[in-house]
């Protein structure tokens, strides 16, 4: 009789934690293209947002952008009774011996933390680019709008903070501008080395880098198709993980490639009219994003992005040419395009900040075996776990088992050779942190 107890206690825990949460719809309904518009044409307006231009005016230059995005981070404070810290993070760089930098010049990021009420040294960020540029990424004087790259990105990156300044979660949020991106990724460098300095752990880092466009170049048009970046596996792994990979597999189970699956499934679950599209590579052929500076440390990160460029309208001076018009211009922004994405990273934000944090020394085991074997470290604050599996050659995890709260368990039938494996940790309202792919093998 216990024994059935425990099966009926464990399928109803599996049931409750198969439904979705009406509080991340609220999120969704919550996001408003009106002020993401208002907040692009305010950030387009400023003329220029190059890493060099005028610090000094009210009306024009990076240094009344960051100055009005700080306001705007005070003014979201003042509604939720001061629930953000605001402040500026910046470093100086300097022109001697960079060909990308004209003048010796500070990087000033912009943050905004939410801090979370049980794990506060835990941030998930979602971070948007400040400066802007025209077709010489060292021209400061000439306008440069930058309404999609990367207004869209900054205005969604605040628009975010105004929908979860009025939640509380156990994990921390930063709401980040970042500068010096078209330069070098100097903001994120600068911000990545500032929280290492602090101790944070960073969960992982949603940069959005150009979310408002909505038609390609080639002519495509499409407002539900989104790209998310992810590198296969950490630069920092050590030799015994390489090691590790070449045997047991993981080549693209690393931590980046794990928030880029809990994106995915995310969105397909809240957001089933949006098309997330996983690409495997860090960014696209030969470019760069702020997200890289995080990985480079270790820190999970990716890149949510619109599925269709136009180049015209990206990295131009503004001009008619042969009929053609370029620039990156207000008109060429889908605003309801980018509530949608900036939608999908405040569900996201919110779940990962509402989850335990990820199981512990992950092992598995069950070599020789008709059944796979996995074992754990159980964390504070999780009340059950869940195994995940895949077929080998699948991007995305095609099954899962809820296994309650024990730090063992075993798949029986469920050979080791046919599929890849992770954990992870389930929280009493049934938020899920990032899958841990095992780290460690046992007999």
């Amino acid at each position: 009789m216990k024994s059935l107890l425990s099966c009926f206690i464990l399928s109803i825990s599996f049931s409750l934690f198969s439904q979705t949460d009406q509080r991340i719809y609220d999120i969704i309904n919550s996001v408003s293209s009106e002020r993401i518009e208002a907040d692009i044409s305010t950030l387009a307006n400023f003329g220029t947002r190059n890493t060099f231009s005028d610090t000094i005016s009210s009306t024009r230059g990076i240094g009344a952008a960051r100055r009005w995005i700080k306001s705007e981070f005070e003014t979201i404070s003042k509604d939720c009774k001061d629930c953000l810290n605001v402040f500026y993070q910046k470093d100086f760089v300097k022109a001697e011996g960079n060909d990308r930098v004209p003048q010796d010049t500070w990087i000033v990021n912009v943050a905004a933390v939410q801090k979370g009420a049980k794990y506060p040294n835990r941030y998930i960020i979602m971070s948007g680019d400040i400066d802007s540029r025209n077709s010489d990424g060292s021209d400061f004087t000439k306008d440069a709008p930058g309404a999609n790259d990367n207004a869209s990105g900054m205005a969604g990156t605040i628009e975010a903070a105004r929908v979860l300044s009025k939640y509380k979660f156990e994990n921390s949020i930063i709401y980040l501008g970042l500068s010096g991106e078209e330069q070098g990724l100097f903001g994120g460098k600068g911000f990545a080395a500032y929280a290492k300095a602090n101790g944070w752990e960073i969960i992982g880092v949603l940069n959005n880098d150009m979310i408002g466009n909505i038609q390609g170049v080639g002519g495509v048009i499409s407002n539900r198709d989104f790209r998310i970046f992810s590198e296969p596996v950490p630069p920092t792994e050590t030799e015994r993980e390489r090691e590790m990979r070449r045997f047991y597999g993981g080549e693209v189970d690393g931590i980046s490639r794990q928030l880029a699956r809990y994106v995915f499934k995310t969105t397909q679950t809240y957001m089933p009219e949006m098309n997330p599209m996983m690409v495997y590579r860090l960014d696209r052929f030969g470019r760069g994003g702020h997200h890289r500076p995080f990985n480079d440390l270790g820190w999970a990160g990716i890149r949510i992005m619109e599925a269709h460029e136009d180049y015209n309208h990206q990295h131009q001076d503004l001009r008619t040419e042969n009929g053609i018009e370029y620039g990156d211009k207000l008109e060429f922004v889908n605003f309801d395009y980018a509530a949608k994405l900036t939608a999908v990273n405040a569900i996201n934000l919110a779940s990962i900040a509402s989850a335990p944090p990820e199981p512990k020394n992950v092992a598995i085991g069950g070599v020789v075996e008709p059944s796979a074997k996995l074992k754990w470290e159980k964390v504070d604050g999780a009340v059950g776990y869940k195994i995940y599996w895949r077929d080998t050659t699948s991007p995305n995890w095609d099954h899962s088992r809820y296994v309650g709260d024990v730090s063992e368990f075993t798949l029986k039938g469920i050979v080791i050779d046919n599929s890849f494996f992770g954990l992870v940790s389930v929280g009493k309202d049934g938020f899920e942190s990032v899958v841990v792919f095992p780290n460690s093998v046992f007999k």
